[in-house]
């Protein structure tokens, strides 16, 4: 009875909810997408001056590539010179990053978690996703990227349920279930379901958003996207038990599929105990 009258509590969270938010997502800005046109084509230093153009954006890359977890030794300030070093992967990457703050909120309420605190983590799951990439021997920027777009998952579970936190607890406090079998049994459509309205809004390869969706464990037809999936999912539960993001509740964020994730599981292990 306790979870019956919990679920009619908390089914505020409709479709119309859904729509409304994603009708909100902004279009990626005219700079990002010329900067992105310049990063494919290769022209890295016509990506820079491009990119000058947008004042937020240097200032993002700036602080971006000078978190220790990129091991750079003196301040790397320059658009050209942090755009020689990042690469055309490593560009793209961080500019689908850049446009997750188009999205982020001012102030996280059903996390705990600030800008600063999401900011390492989208630098920590970069980090961790290029030396699986390595480890695969995988070296292509759309793939690179793909892991851009998880936490957008977690910004889209922030807007859905910040208003509604004290009864999304209390249904939990009855029932363990996870912010994305809630909202997918509340409007037949999952976290990474509208992550992929957000990237075909911002036009990233279908790629991206095909890794993203096996990474919620979904089984794919294609036999590189299912284990890359595998790999995704495991590096998000991986991460997401790290102290400070369990204390800030994302622990609770997705159900854990071990049995998707098994076929990579010691493998993955194993590579995370080298740092």
């Amino acid at each position: 009875m306790a979870t019956k009258l919990t679920l009619e509590i908390i089914i505020m969270v409709t479709t119309n909810d859904i729509t409304t938010y994603i009708a909100q997502i902004p279009p990626a800005p005219e700079v990002l997408k010329q900067t992105l046109v310049f990063i494919n084509q290769g022209e890295l230093s016509k990506a820079a001056k491009c990119a000058e153009a947008d004042k937020a954006l240097h200032v993002y890359l700036k602080t971006l590539v000078n978190k220790p977890v990129y091991g750079f030794k003196n301040e790397v300030s320059e658009l050209s010179q942090i755009f020689g070093i990042l690469g055309t992967s490593g560009a793209q990457q961080v500019l689908y990053n850049y446009m997750l703050t188009l999205l982020s909120p001012d102030k996280w309420e059903l996390f705990k978690l600030n800008e600063s605190l999401f900011f390492e983590l989208q630098a920590q799951l970069n980090h961790q996703w290029k030396r699986i990439l390595r480890h695969c021997n995988i070296d292509n920027k759309d793939i690179e990227s793909a892991i851009t777009l998880l936490p957008a998952s977690i910004i889209v579970c922030e807007a859905l349920f910040k208003s509604h936190r004290d009864e999304v607890m209390l249904l939990r406090s009855v029932k363990a279930i996870d912010y994305n079998t809630i909202l997918r049994r509340l409007s037949g459509m999952d976290l990474f379901d509208i992550c992929q309205i957000i990237a075909k809004k911002w036009e990233m390869p279908q790629t991206i958003t095909a890794i993203v969706q096996s990474a919620s464990g979904r089984t794919s037809d294609d036999v590189t996207i299912d284990r890359l999936g595998r790999w995704m999912h495991l590096l998000l539960f991986y991460e997401f038990s790290q102290a400070a993001y369990m204390e800030a509740g994302l622990n609770d964020f997705l159900e854990f599929h071990i049995d998707y994730a098994e076929p990579v599981y010691e493998e993955f292990m194993s590579l995370m105990e080298i740092q």
